[in-house]
């Protein structure tokens, strides 16, 4: 099972365009069309008559304060998610996010969470709506360039010239890996370059969690520059974001989930 998005780690704002402005953009397709009369994720056997199914989004209250994407997964086991989208404000995470499903029939399994656990914190699950969600990526983007939404643009644009600027040592960083993704997956993402699955590094946290994030050894710094091409390019249903790193990055992150 392929899940899409990591974006526990907004502070730097990188993922909130090209990748929520895609499931935007694409949100009709995704979803279905205006009509109703066809929908791609609509489980077989599961229809809606006359109007087209909701969009499979749940709220999440009372959050643990040090909650990562990989909890929600671990929270919602058995579910497609799509998107997690932590809920801030003035910089502070308020213990709240938005949970977006693959399929609108997963609201109902998602809501049978409803006060169970994450950690020793019980947490509550209530339908949400597609607004409530585009409005929640207006304000963290707002909150996070100052007011303006507008300058996020040029924000991000700054962090993409730069990894063109950045000097390579034959390391990237994946951020953005589904959590089933494995090392034979990301060999084939890169199958352009000779690669062995020793040198990809897929990193977890203290309690074993994946992150969502790899590393990767290059055979040259000319390699890992090449392989920048392969930036926001898709691996499962989710598209991944390359950053330079460095040996001693790697070795850190390696680790810290040992």
């Amino acid at each position: 099972m392929f899940y899409r998005g990591s974006y526990g780690d907004v502070g730097d704002g990188r993922e909130i365009f090209p990748k929520r402005q895609r499931l935007i953009d694409q949100s009709p397709s995704f979803y279905g069309t205006s009509s109703g009369s066809s929908f791609m994720y609509n489980p077989p056997g599961y229809s809606y008559i006359g109007q087209p199914p909701p969009f499979p989004v749940v709220r999440l209250r009372g959050l643990p304060f040090d909650c990562t994407e990989a909890d929600i997964a671990d929270f919602f086991r058995g579910l497609d998610i799509v998107d997690v989208l932590f809920v801030r404000k003035n910089s502070k995470f308020t213990g709240e996010a938005f949970c977006v499903l693959a399929y609108p029939l997963q609201i109902d399994f998602a809501l049978q969470r409803n006060r169970q656990n994450i950690g020793r914190r019980y947490v509550e699950v209530f339908r949400s709506t597609r607004q409530e969600y585009y409005k929640a990526i207006t304000n963290e983007v707002s909150d996070l360039r100052g007011g303006s939404p507008h300058r996020s643009v040029s924000r991000a644009k700054s962090f993409d010239d730069g990894k063109d600027s950045a000097e390579h040592t034959g390391v990237l960083r994946l951020r953005g890996l589904p959590f089933s993704a494995g090392k034979d997956d990301i060999v084939d993402f890169f199958k352009d370059f000779e690669l062995s699955v020793d040198l990809v590094h897929i990193t977890s946290n203290s309690e074993g969690r994946r992150t969502g994030e790899a590393f990767v050894e290059f055979a040259s710094a000319e390699d890992s520059k090449a392989a920048m091409a392969k930036d926001r390019m898709t691996l499962g249903n989710r598209y991944i974001e390359l950053f330079p790193s460095s040996h001693e990055e790697l070795e850190a992150a390696v680790s810290r989930g040992r």
